[in-house]
């Protein structure tokens, strides 16, 4: 048990800091948990838990000495990802001045549709940033042992879409409350501007890492 705990506490106390650092993840969850329903901020945050999920599996499968063998494909995806948030901040910054009628929790088809589409929003967001892919493989080069059981297989992927999804969870619980929302419905406009504004920054901010690799 002793082989599995200490590599497991190890990444998760690492993942717990990285998830609350400030990223595009917070600044989607937060924008959707005051703009939206709060059942919309939750499902986002459940799709940060499933981008968390997929980078798990993928550093638990050799990510990181993918990206070494093949450089090329880092740089593709760290172009696909700042392309990605750069999109997103744009069209966040061009809504800033549209209107947006106060969330509705009832319509039980609408609030599967917009869960939907909060989840995969969260999930692009997540999986777009290459960063976060090399961070997941660095930390699990340093707490994983050569030959990793396979109850710690199992139980990190696990422990990290707990911890992805209950951080961002908390996150859209806190924002999706009266006075946020009441806050975000007066000064919807410069919020968004500088939410798409981060969103922008952060996506050329990737984009011009490109060329130098």
């Amino acid at each position: 048990m002793n082989d599995i705990t200490v590599p497991l506490l190890g990444i998760a106390g690492a993942m717990i800091v990285g998830a609350m650092s400030p990223g595009p993840s917070f600044v989607m969850v937060a924008r959707t948990a005051v703009s939206s329903s709060r059942g919309d901020g939750l499902a986002a945050a459940l799709g940060m838990g499933a981008g968390g999920l997929v980078f798990a599996i993928a550093a638990l499968v050799g990510l990181q000495a993918a990206f070494l063998a093949v450089p090329a494909l880092y740089l593709a995806v760290k172009l696909l990802g700042g392309a990605y948030l750069v999109h997103l901040g744009i069209r966040i910054w061009r809504g800033a001045r549209e209107p947006l009628p106060v969330a509705q929790e009832q319509g039980p088809a609408g609030s599967r549709g917009n869960g939907w589409r909060a989840f995969l929003l969260g999930m692009g967001t997540q999986v777009s940033n290459p960063k976060t892919a090399v961070v997941y493989a660095s930390i699990f080069a340093a707490f994983m042992p050569r030959d990793v059981p396979l109850a710690l297989a199992l139980a990190v992927p696990a422990v990290i879409f707990c911890i992805e999804t209950g951080w961002y969870s908390i996150v859209a619980l806190a924002l999706s409350s009266a006075a946020p929302r009441s806050a975000y419905l007066r000064y919807k406009a410069w919020i968004d501007r500088a939410a798409g504004g981060v969103m922008v920054l952060l996506g050329i901010k990737l984009l011009s890492g490109v060329r130098g690799g």
